[in-house]
């Protein structure tokens, strides 16, 4: 329920300010379970794509941000949940895995960090490892912000789901990091050029 309500109150803030729009909502499965992964430069990111995105979605947040009573009542009501920088958090896995068994939305910035550059970072692979076990569709947003400058359109682009099939009967972690930061950095360069 907060949920919905945080997005209602960031759609009336953001649209008048980054007239924020998606193309291609409709590659996004309107039920069942999901993996959506984005370039990550601003700390807006989040909160763009749960305004966009049809579904609510679950996105792994730093620790940090669950320290104070306020934060983890916030972050958690809002459906995000902590994760160790810097380390295999295997509680973070385990409760990303257990939510795309129930058939929901996980976000992810497989970067691990905000990129301020505009170019993609190297990818961490504990979001192919999830990818892996979950078989769940996997799906690049490419997001193009413009460094967030007031009044400039905020784009996000869904591209097209990422086929994993031949990576699945081995453990390819690597590889399948490498594919889907192809898929999008593929994706990015279609919206910049």
């Amino acid at each position: 329920m907060l949920y919905h309500i945080i997005r209602f109150i960031a759609r009336i803030i953001l649209t008048p300010i980054y007239f924020p729009r998606m193309i291609n909502r409709d590659k996004i499965p309107k039920k069942g379970k999901v993996i959506v992964y984005a370039n990550h430069a601003s700390w807006w990111d989040p909160v763009i794509l749960g305004v966009l995105l049809p579904r609510p979605v679950h996105f792994m947040a730093k620790e940090e941000l669950f320290k104070s009573a306020i934060g983890r009542w916030f972050f958690t009501n809002i459906g995000a949940f902590p994760v160790k920088r810097g380390s295999a958090d295997l509680s973070a896995v385990k409760k990303a895995l257990k939510l795309l068994k129930h058939g929901k939305v996980f976000g992810i910035f497989p970067e691990g960090t905000r990129i301020k550059t505009g170019e993609l970072g190297t990818f961490l692979r504990g979001v192919a490892g999830i990818a892996h076990h979950s078989r769940a569709p996997i799906i690049p947003v490419a997001i193009h912000h413009n460094k967030y400058r007031l009044f400039v359109r905020v784009t996000a682009v869904v591209g097209e789901p990422v086929d994993l099939s031949a990576y699945y009967p081995h453990k390819m972690d690597n590889e399948i990091a490498d594919r889907m930061m192809a898929d999008l950095n593929e994706s990015l360069r279609k919206i910049i050029d």
